[in-house]
């Protein structure tokens, strides 16, 4: 333990136990910034700023993409209050700050340049990472963490083994003063930061996460982010990658592509979530290229603001590298978590995800995805998330802390507007709830079918066309798919529900005449059908007659799972003629066919 250091009148009043480690509280604080006597607040520099009613000047200070995002998830403390004045600078010196800006243009807000944000002087000023000459800027200053669990350390920066949001180097440069306010989700936090600095930890207060509390008033809405990312009843498996060489898509850059030719398009969704820095360091046209056979394959990748917690608030698993993204879910949800980090010398041991990452079960190949899954222990992730944030199902979480969770933003307003020496709004502070997430970028339009008879089931599985892997029969969507892969498909089907031309002149085709034209046009073609609706198809197979398929989607907890009437079609694809029903059973259910002749109606609908 380091030696006691002087106390200073803080934010913490720095009882120290006999160690040197301060006691954690959750209680109101103290300011060290008191009012001048005339309604103002002293500036540090001879000048004085507006806090006598008039007003207070906050700067968002952001050094990089991901330290501005979680500043503008603060946002909501500040809403509807006209005397407060917001702006935002980019600190210089991070290789990751060319994205910071233009997300600040595009939500809308002022920024200033920072020689400019240097000369003024600022009632309060709100950073989200210690780095960069924050102590040319003028005005008492907040630090809130850009992550969760201070899990990360890079060596030749700072002070070895420390995360860079608990090094002193960072938050006391040259020797300067700590944060005004250092703003913590979880008391284990300041007993870490006290272990580097008693100093430092006297100006540290726990106040809870904004970004998870985002995330937990969310979770009412799961179905509808699962709804618009098309994942129905399907699991949905999120890889998230942190950024740096130790990353995920550092050291395994084809995992996500292997795991889509490994699990079944019917069963499984995959989306992905990547730190905002690589985001920043590779650029989206470059991300996208290189994912790009994962992408073809319908894999959602999350955007690096908001979209990537909507996405996680829909997962039913994630594959974690050493990133602290993984504990944001576990505290949420608690689905299993897999460990896909393969050991370096970035992550803390003992910190909250090295306990994750030691307990998950570990993903070796991408064939071993659904034992792994299997394995994993309810609570693991709970457990680990415990040590990271204050929530009430914290092992040993004091009542005060159990309170705290879902309360950041009240306890942080309460905590700034004193230090701008203002009173807080009427009206109270609202977390702002997530977004819908975007729907994936490109969905596959031919798949290759393995198909498996077992008696009177005929087990269907599809995987993306583009996968070099044996199968029964390839299948195509006729006018998405290519025509190299329309000409080698044995099943072809098209869908009714693309959007109609609002065009003069048009062509339309009849359900027989359509499929008519395509098995005369594709002499490689066996089947054709359309999919009129979830539960309705009208196929033929060459040399037979028109069929109507009518689905039976099975029931579970009183929901009715619909798939894609399309994996039914191959399912009649695959059996003999003259069946009149088929059990079909894709993703794990059984659903019911029945096949009739085609009505005159049937055959006559305009497509």
């Amino acid at each position: 333990m380091p030696p006691n250091e002087p106390e200073e009148p803080g934010l913490i009043s720095g009882d120290f136990m006999p160690d040197g480690a301060p006691e954690a509280r959750i209680e109101p604080l103290e300011w060290t910034l008191r009012a001048t006597g005339d309604g103002r607040r002293a500036t540090g520099d001879g000048r004085r700023a507006t806090g006598d009613g008039r007003g207070g000047s906050v700067l968002f200070a952001a050094r990089s993409a991901i330290a501005l995002y979680r500043l503008l998830d603060l946002l909501p403390v500040f809403a509807g209050d006209a005397r407060v004045s917001r702006v935002f600078t980019l600190v210089p010196g991070s290789d990751f700050g060319v994205d910071a800006l233009a997300a600040v243009a595009r939500v809308g807000a002022r920024s200033v340049p920072w020689d400019e944000a240097c000369r003024d002087t600022y009632d309060l000023i709100v950073t989200a990472s210690p780095k960069g000459e924050l102590h040319l800027l003028r005005g008492p200053r907040v630090l809130l963490p850009h992550g969760a669990g201070f899990g990360k350390t890079f060596h030749g920066e700072g002070s070895a083994d420390a995360a860079s949001g608990l090094d002193p180097e960072y938050l006391m440069p040259h020797g300067g003063p700590p944060p005004a306010l250092h703003a913590l989700a979880h008391p284990g936090q300041i007993d870490r930061l006290a272990a580097l600095s008693p100093r430092a930890a006297a100006r540290a207060a726990v106040v809870g996460d904004p970004t998870l509390e985002r995330i937990l008033a969310s979770l009412p809405l799961r179905e509808s982010f699962r709804a618009a990312l098309g994942t129905g009843a399907r699991r949905l498996i999120v890889l998230t990658s942190t950024w740096g060489r130790e990353s995920l898509l550092r050291r395994r850059p084809d995992l996500p592509f292997e795991l889509a030719a490994r699990l079944p398009q019917d069963a499984y969704q995959l989306g992905l979530v990547v730190h905002p820095n690589e985001w920043s360091r590779t650029g989206e046209f470059e991300l996208s290229e290189r994912l790009a056979p994962a992408l073809d394959a319908g894999m959602v990748l999350a955007r690096p603001y908001e979209d990537w917690a909507s996405v996680l608030v829909a997962a039913d698993a994630l594959i974690t590298d050493h990133g602290s993204t993984a504990l944001y879910y576990a505290a949420a949800r608690d689905g299993p978590v897999l460990a896909a980090y393969d050991g370096g010398d970035e992550l803390i041991p003992g910190s909250p995800m090295a306990e994750l990452l030691a307990h998950a079960p570990h993903l070796g190949q991408a064939e071993e995805v659904e034992e792994a899954l299997d394995s994993y222990r309810v609570g693991t992730g709970r457990a680990a998330a415990a040590s990271a944030f204050l929530f009430p199902a914290a092992t040993g979480a004091t009542a005060a802390g159990a309170a705290a969770q879902g309360s950041a933003l009240e306890r942080l307003r309460l905590e700034l507007y004193r230090l701008i020496g203002l009173s807080p709004p009427v009206a109270p502070v609202t977390t702002r709830l997530l977004p819908i997430p975007a729907p994936p970028s490109r969905t596959p339009s031919a798949f290759a079918v393995r198909v498996r008879l077992d008696g009177d089931e005929t087990h269907v599985e599809r995987f993306p066309g583009h996968v070099d892997a044996p199968a029964h029969h390839l299948a195509a969507e006729y006018g998405v798919a290519g025509e190299r892969q329309s000409q080698s498909a044995a099943l072809l089907y098209r869908r009714t529900n693309r959007a109609a031309t609002a065009a003069a002149y048009s062509v339309e085709w009849t359900v027989a005449g359509w499929i008519s034209h395509v098995l005369d046009s594709y002499p490689g073609c066996r089947t054709a059908g359309v999919v009129l609706s979830p539960v309705h198809c009208v196929a033929r197979v060459r040399g037979g007659s028109l069929l109507s398929v009518r689905i039976e989607p099975p029931r579970e907890n009183s929901r009715i799972v619909h798939s894609d009437p399309a994996a039914v079609l191959s399912a009649v694809h695959a059996r003999p003629a003259g069946v009149t029903r088929v059990t079909c059973v894709i993703g794990g259910r059984r659903y019911e066919a029945h096949l009739s002749p085609a009505t005159a109606e049937e055959a006559g609908r305009i497509l």
